[in-house]
């Protein structure tokens, strides 16, 4: 297998070639991968739209040739905003989850391969959004009390950078996975008390890298992933745990985006 694609609603992408190992990222339904090496039933892909790196279990994916795979990529402009939506087709159900990718939508129906889904649900058209605080602010509350999961990127688990990702991705803004990488896209603001709605702050943990990142809502709040997706407020110093009473991270830069 060269080329593939996740045909479940999610599956892990683990750092090592073993079901014990952490998960690091997920992979979505329609999601597509490039396989690198493999290792007995483990591949070691390179996701399309992040190009992250990690290992899967082959049973849970399906091969495809290159030329799928690029046109899996084209034909995916169309994308679930509703935190879990049944597709439908003549022979089963398919759950989907907010963020997948919804392969050559249109009409209110979907293709995946010889099976045509109708979708009733909602749906971001990236040929048609522009990405404004609003719309960054919309898909972010739909996180709201989401748990946190180590490597996750939907409402049922989600970690910090993930969540970020996976709110710029449905505003059509890409971002890298992992925060570090994420603070290196964008333009660093001053200070935060410039910061704007959908701008994104980084955190450093105590040798000085980054380790937390969360989305502006204004320059006094933030919405991050840490026990759960919650709000908190944040100023020049970090972020200050209404619950807890403490500043639980340490600020290190504002980013703009759009």
């Amino acid at each position: 297998m060269n080329y593939g694609v996740c045909g479940l609603p999610i599956i892990p992408v683990r750092k090592e070639a073993a079901h014990k190992s952490e998960m690091v990222t997920q992979l979505l339904f329609a999601e597509t991968f490039q396989v690198l090496d493999s290792e007995k039933n483990w591949l070691y892909i390179e996701t399309s739209y992040d190009n992250y790196k990690g290992w899967i279990d082959e049973k849970q994916v399906l091969p495809i040739e290159q030329e799928d795979c690029q046109n899996l990529v084209d034909s995916s402009l169309h994308f679930s905003t509703d935190l879990v939506h049944t597709a439908r087709s003549n022979y089963k159900e398919h759950p989907v989850l907010m963020g997948s990718p919804l392969p050559f939508y249109r009409d209110l129906q979907f293709s995946f391969f010889d099976d045509k889904y109708s979708f009733i649900g909602r749906v971001v058209d990236l040929t048609k959004i522009k990405p404004t605080s609003q719309g960054i602010k919309d898909i972010a509350l739909k996180f709201l009390n989401a748990p946190y999961l180590w490597g996750g990127k939907t409402p049922m688990g989600v970690d910090c950078s993930g969540f970020v990702q996976m709110v710029y991705k449905l505003n059509n803004l890409r971002l890298w996975r992992d925060a570090y990488q994420q603070a290196e896209q964008g333009e660093q603001l001053e200070r935060i008390d410039q910061a704007k709605t959908g701008d994104l702050a980084f955190f450093q943990n105590e040798e000085g890298r980054i380790s937390h990142v969360g989305i502006m809502l204004n320059n006094t709040q933030i919405i991050h992933a840490h026990g759960l997706v919650r709000i908190d407020s944040v100023d020049q110093q970090g972020i200050y745990n209404t619950d807890l009473e403490i500043y639980s991270h340490q600020l290190s830069m504002v980013r703009r985006y759009f």
